[in-house]
């Protein structure tokens, strides 16, 4: 009998090598044998970019001292200085749209991007997102490349094996093997990504940023972004942005965006922890309870309320802010979202409309160019369109500081306070600040709310 199961063993190795040559994995016993099938079929789509960046550099003498730096930030000349980078990409056309981090090319003046088969080819940046820490790039003159396929991320389940390809340390592309080890990991930051990740132990070290995570069928399932690790080395904990979102920002950038526009929620959610649960009487903590809505909200519009409790958007749960809004983002604009909602002890469905942020009212933006305490001053008054894009809360209102140059850049005023009165009179529009920054007085007493705090700024001209 054991012989007769040792005969059957060898007969399945021997077709399994006979066909691991020509096909992608399919069984498990294919993939112990190996991963070169997969690596032959996604390699070839995976690149190693080199990005230079101008940056401007204050020489003072200053910059280091934990009270003078600040003091003296504006002080010193200003040197340009090259900063080189390196890092990994995915070509996802034949006609050379590739994605990689932007961190990894964000505001570069130059970007050399080299195949797998040594093709080199100068690039441009079509799109970027550094909340995601995405851009998308297009190749110059490329044609016939080698693409990935996208995966569908929202399927993937920890466990399921995955490979790394980037170019780790600028030694060449490199393959490296792992598990998704986590999902849905949004209470952290890396990199410059602040959103929704997909979390594996195939070992990503510098490099490897922006290249590719791929399952056993060769299609992208993520783009590498970031590590945990003290050292700077992989300790086997890294992140990918999922496919599904990335699909969304090369769809953007196809559409000829510069910049990637999330569906505009306008709400403020807390993912619901045991005390919230215990206080809701739900049975276990999950979804996200909305605490500010403004009033033209997808959210308000479909019927949903301030305290209501978000549980799952198509389907898929969801336990945090950066999770919901994830899920939104990946359905992209123009498309509509299924909402399973608790609201006392009665869990509802509602259907919400993927919008853009409205830009009404109008922002109304002024700059101050006449001689005055302020002049180089600019303003906007703050709207949905406004909110999104500097990251204010959705009901927040008044009139936003955008711009500090020149006098105003030496009134103490920062970039994101919101002016609340000018010498004792309260500001209500752009118009009003025009009009207060025209006044001849010596003393200045500004009123504003920066970071939730009511502060009062006092100089003399």
């Amino acid at each position: 009998m054991r012989f007769l199961s040792f005969l059957m063993f060898c007969a399945a190795l021997l077709a399994a090598l006979a066909a691991r040559a020509e096909t992608v994995p399919v069984s498990q016993t294919q993939i112990n044998l190996s991963f070169a099938p997969v690596v032959r079929e996604a390699a070839p789509a995976v690149v190693n970019i080199y990005a230079q960046r101008i940056v401007a550099r204050r020489s003072s003498p200053f910059a280091d001292d934990p009270f003078f730096g600040d003091l003296f930030r504006n002080f010193g000349q200003v040197t340009p200085r090259v900063q080189n980078s390196l890092g990994s990409g995915v070509i996802l056309s034949e006609a050379g749209i590739v994605v990689s981090n932007f961190h990894v090319v964000g505001n570069a003046t130059e970007i050399r991007v080299v195949l797998n088969d040594r093709r080199e080819y100068d690039a441009d940046i079509m799109l970027t997102d550094e909340e995601s820490d995405l851009a998308v790039l297009k190749l110059r003159d490329a044609r016939d490349l080698p693409v990935l396929n996208f995966a569908d991320s929202d399927a993937v389940e920890v466990g399921e094996l995955v490979l790394a390809i980037g170019n780790p340390f600028g030694v060449g592309q490199t393959v490296s093997s792992g598990i998704i080890s986590g999902l849905a990991r949004s209470g952290i930051a890396v990199g410059s990504g602040r959103g929704y990740f997909i979390q594996t132990d195939a070992p990503i070290n510098p490099g490897n940023s922006g290249g590719a995570l791929v399952d056993m069928q060769g299609r992208l399932v993520g783009v590498n972004t970031a590590i945990i690790s003290r050292s700077g080395a992989s300790h086997g904990i890294g992140f990918a942005i999922p496919a599904n979102l990335v699909a969304q920002v090369v769809a953007q950038a196809r559409e000829g965006r510069a910049r990637f526009q999330r569906p505009w929620a306008g709400v403020t959610a807390q993912a619901v922890d045991a005390s919230l649960a215990e206080a809701f009487d739900q049975p276990i903590p999950e979804g996200v309870i909305l605490l500010d809505m403004h009033p033209d909200s997808p959210f308000a519009q479909s019927g949903l309320l301030r305290g209501d409790v978000v549980l799952s958007v198509d389907g898929a749960p969801v336990n945090s802010g950066p999770e919901m809004m994830f899920r939104l983002a990946a359905r992209g604009l123009g498309a509509e979202a299924d909402l399973t909602f608790r609201r006392d002890n009665a869990v509802e469905e509602a259907r919400i409309a993927l919008i853009a942020p409205p830009d009404t009212p109008d922002r109304a933006e002024r700059r101050i160019t006449q001689a005055s305490a302020l002049r180089g001053l600019t303003v906007l008054r703050i709207n949905p369109a406004v909110s999104a894009e500097y990251n204010l809360a959705p009901d927040l209102e008044g009139i936003l500081v955008t711009g500090l140059r020149d006098i105003a850049a030496r009134t103490g005023l920062r970039e994101g306070d919101i002016l609340l009165a000018i010498n004792g009179i309260t500001v209500t529009s752009t118009d009003d600040v025009v009009t207060l920054a025209a006044d001849r007085a010596r003393s200045w007493q500004i009123e504003v709310l920066r970071d939730g705090r009511h502060l009062t700024l006092r100089f003399r001209v």
